[in-house]
């Protein structure tokens, strides 16, 4: 049976430290060019077998992913954005990659200015998080760069993107509705904002006209914006005179503030309305009643926009297509029982 070589064989034959050997095979500091030259060699050599990580990450001489957002994603710490950012940066940290944030301002933007990371050279890929217009995205796919859309996607660009599964996501939650006897359900989100926020629509129409709630488009509900063209939370939303039985909210957040401005008008959640959101994140334990929604795999999403950029930095031709990752309904206290 053939050998298996470690970094072990390859640090006893040049009288040398395995975390030595460790820090040359990754390109690490610490090692003279020529000792780390002498140690990949004998590597080779020996028919070390490297890790997928190690193989790819020792032929890049810059390690640094940016992390692009635009500024009207960015909120305090805590928010789902921010989360989801930090998930990426240490999926990228246990594949000895580095996260270098920026944030995108509205002004740059509309400029068309591009990203600091990208003009000064400072990442060898980039992962745009939330949402860019496509002029924007037009200044990006300009450059030889490595690009990775994570919570968002644009057919109109061959660039590789993870989401979750915001259709069917949000189909399952508003046929939850229907099966606890509501047919008379609005959404709240401005469906402009992102791809996320339109997908969820189309499956919340899904089941609208699955349970034939709805039949043909002047039967369809008027989404409700909870944004403005800016992509900034509104304070009130434009809630109709005769409340419905139920609303189906974009997000937590969005579903959290409008749980706080029916309880300001003396609408309770959910004796007098139902409500439900998308994410599972923190609002939606922390809200009174806490929200029923769908929860987003946010670690699965950034193994998987991780998982692909190694292997676009390994091969510039490689796509992945848009990968969709799978979340699950949370059912909690915001939903009343009508039948």
């Amino acid at each position: 049976m053939k050998k298996v070589i470690r970094m072990i064989d390859i640090a006893e034959s040049l009288n040398v430290s395995v975390v030595t050997v460790s820090n040359a095979l990754n390109d690490r500091e610490g090692v003279s060019p020529e000792l780390r030259a002498a140690i990949k060699k004998t590597a080779d050599d020996l028919g070390y077998k490297y890790t997928v990580n190690e193989r790819i990450t020792s032929k890049i001489e810059n390690r640094n992913i940016g992390i692009l957002m635009s500024e009207r994603f960015v909120g305090e710490k805590g928010t789902f954005y921010w989360r989801l950012c930090q998930e990426t940066s240490k999926e990228l940290l246990k594949k000895n990659l580095f996260a270098i944030n920026e944030t995108l301002s509205k002004d740059d933007e509309k400029a068309g200015v591009l990203p600091r990371i990208i003009s000064e050279n400072k990442v060898s890929g980039l992962i745009v998080l939330g949402q860019i217009s496509r002029s924007y995205i037009d200044v990006l796919t300009r450059y030889d760069v490595p690009l990775i859309f994570l919570d968002f996607y644009d057919k109109h660009y061959n660039v590789d993107s993870v989401v979750t599964d915001n259709f069917y996501g949000m189909y399952l939650l508003t046929d939850y509705l229907i099966e606890n006897g509501h047919t008379d359900i609005r959404f709240i989100g401005r469906l402009n904002a992102t791809s996320s926020i339109q997908d969820r629509y189309l499956g919340y129409v899904k089941a609208l006209m699955e349970n034939e709630i709805c039949t043909q488009d002047s039967d369809i509900p008027k989404a409700i914006n909870d944004r403005d063209d800016n992509g900034i939370t509104l304070k009130e939303f434009d809630l109709p005179e005769k409340m419905p039985t139920a609303f189906v909210c974009n997000c937590d957040e969005t579903a959290f503030r409008l749980i706080s401005i029916l309880r300001a008008r003396n609408i309770n959640v959910p004796e007098d309305v139902s409500v439900v959101g998308f994410d599972n994140f923190i609002v939606s334990d922390v809200c009174d009643p806490p929200i029923t929604t769908v929860e987003v795999n946010m670690k699965a999403m950034a193994e998987e926009t991780v998982a692909t950029m190694l292997k676009k930095l390994e091969n510039k031709k490689y796509r992945a297509g848009r990968k969709i990752i799978l979340g699950k309904t949370v059912i909690k206290e915001s939903v009343k029982k009508l039948n």
